[in-house]
């Protein structure tokens, strides 16, 4: 049961990382592979859907929010919006790849939300880029640790 909640945690941990949340899921992913103990494909299982599920989250909250874009109190201006959804028309989804980024990945799922990307191909782009940086993190991890 200790396994289950430890990554339980994991899971909680990657989510809150790719929310607007300062968090940070790496330390804990390193720390649980350090201790050897836990299984590592179980370890990016969980990171990866945790992550995922936070970027889907933002997409979602993006995706209703336009329905206030009208209000004076909306964050985001007309201008801005159009900005964004020209860049992003420009880039294609296949920008969703960089999701994982510490800079700018949970602004392009946010994106994502407001320009309508549909669920399912952001799903897919967004855990591709996701379980991939997991997947560094994991392998350069074991490797300095031997």
């Amino acid at each position: 049961m200790p396994d289950l909640a430890a990554y339980g945690l994991l899971f909680v941990t990657a989510f809150g990382a790719a929310s607007i949340l300062p968090f940070y899921s790496e330390p804990v992913l390193i720390g649980m592979l350090m201790l050897e103990h836990y299984d590592t494909l179980v370890l990016l299982l969980a990171a990866s859907a945790g992550n995922t599920a936070g970027a889907v989250l933002n997409w979602w909250l993006a995706h209703y929010a336009l329905h206030w874009r009208d209000k004076r109190w909306f964050p985001v201006k007309q201008r801005q919006l159009d900005k964004a959804s020209a860049w992003f028309q420009h880039y294609g989804v296949w920008t969703l790849l960089l999701s994982w980024a510490p800079i700018g990945g949970d602004a392009l799922t946010f994106v994502a939300g407001l320009l309508r990307v549909p669920l399912g191909v952001f799903i897919v782009l967004v855990g591709l880029g996701k379980t991939a940086r997991y997947a560094f993190v994991i392998w350069t991890t074991q490797a300095a640790i031997g």
